[in-house]
């Protein structure tokens, strides 16, 4: 691994400490999620909102397909900041579920680390923070107490700016109601092939997809031939998304293109990448399928700076305490 790479995965030394422990202590508490999560530092905040928004690359060089590209959206060396942020200061899962193939029952275990953040656009989080109430959209009243599996957790601050910035680069304000987040320790970990085209995001669905860390090839692939080709499916597409990096995928992109994220060996293998996507589910099915799979009922991990590793928080509470 070069020496410039190994740079760019160093935990961020503090300049003014006296500012730093100031920023430390602006946190958001709320009874849905497992700790207090930080807000974004001043370091990180003032220079992401103030910007001027970057303009994406427009691609719709195959049938149906409808991206915005940008390269990057969040510039360096700010994107590196933000990359050791998150890692550091969200809530990750491990999550395990049973399928039903032919008949028989297999365990699949998530080959990344996950979390989600956000509700379907039938309800909306009351106001007060401390609050677990959630509110019809149309009524207004409290939502039922039975309507989602699991208690759905707001976007927390750090997010919700990126989500702010996401939406104003692309005059979408308001639209996004979940945020998705992916950490992919090393090259092992990988997303299949797959499509968001569920039914609970609605027609036409718009997922916008930031890339934090080191850099992964992101693939898209038609799902069948495209017209006037006499059957045959073209090459798999191959964008190398690095820090920074944002890919949205619009209009009839999802009914026809597949898109993952394979597994990696060599020095891009040992990098560590977060994958943030933001999408708006429409029903309550939506809110479900996200916690089910993306929080589950599994053990809970939190990056640990001083180990330089993610340990479940039951082994931190064993062991000596992890001091980020």
């Amino acid at each position: 691994m070069s020496k410039r790479i190994n740079t760019f995965f160093q935990p961020i030394p503090s300049k003014k400490p006296k500012q730093e422990l100031a920023e430390k202590c602006s946190v958001t508490h709320h009874p849905t999620y497992p700790f207090a999560i930080r807000d974004l530092p001043s370091s990180i905040s003032t220079p992401l909102v103030n910007r001027d928004s970057p303009e994406g690359k427009h691609i719709a060089s195959q049938p149906h397909l409808d991206l915005l590209y940008f390269t990057p959206f969040v510039p360096p060396p700010l994107s590196r900041q933000l990359f050791h942020f998150l890692r550091r200061e969200l809530p990750f899962y491990r999550v395990c579920y049973t399928i039903n193939r032919g008949g028989l029952s297999t365990e699949v275990k998530t080959p990344r680390y996950t979390t989600v953040f956000g509700v379907d656009s039938t309800s909306r989080f009351a106001t007060e923070w401390e609050s677990t109430t959630l509110l019809d959209s149309a009524s207004n009243q409290p939502a039922p107490e039975n309507k989602y599996r699991v208690p759905p957790r707001p976007i927390p601050p750090c997010l919700d700016a990126l989500r702010q910035c996401v939406e104003a680069a692309t005059n979408r304000r308001g639209h996004y109601n979940f945020i998705l987040v992916n950490y992919y320790a090393t090259g092992d970990d990988s997303i299949a092939y797959h499509s968001d085209d569920e039914r609970f995001l609605g027609a036409q669905p718009i997922i916008a997809s930031l890339s934090l860390g080191g850099t992964r090839d992101f693939f898209l692939k038609r799902k069948s031939a495209p017209p006037g080709s006499a059957g045959k499916i073209p090459p798999p597409m191959k964008f190398a998304m690095a820090s920074g990096d944002m890919v949205i995928m619009q209009g009839e992109t999802q009914a026809h293109w597949l898109h993952g994220l394979p597994k990696r060996r060599g020095s891009t293998g040992r990098q560590g990448r977060i994958n943030i996507t933001l999408r708006r589910a429409v029903i309550p099915e939506g809110t479900n399928n996200y916690y089910r799979y993306n929080v589950g009922q599994g053990e809970m991990y939190r990056w640990c700076s001083a180990k330089g590793e993610m340990p479940t928080m039951l082994n931190m509470d064993r062991k000596m305490k992890c001091i980020n």
